[in-house]
């Protein structure tokens, strides 16, 4: 595997687990405290900003 095929699969993993600890910071937790919930929203931010890093690195790495 490439290093560029290694980092697209890294940020699709990555991206993958900030979803799922967002959806276990405000779903699944059994208890609401304030750290859960902002570090829920920190991986709410990453989970959109991942993907579109993965996009524009896959189109610039296409013209290496």
């Amino acid at each position: 595997m490439s290093l560029k095929g290694f980092h697209i699969l890294f940020i699709t993993v990555s991206t993958l687990l900030c979803i799922f600890v967002v959806l276990w910071a405000f779903v699944f937790a059994s208890y609401s405290e304030m750290s859960l919930k902002v570090f829920g929203v920190v991986c709410a931010i990453m989970a959109i900003v991942l993907p579109v890093y993965g996009i524009r690195f896959y189109r610039k790495s296409r013209e290496i």
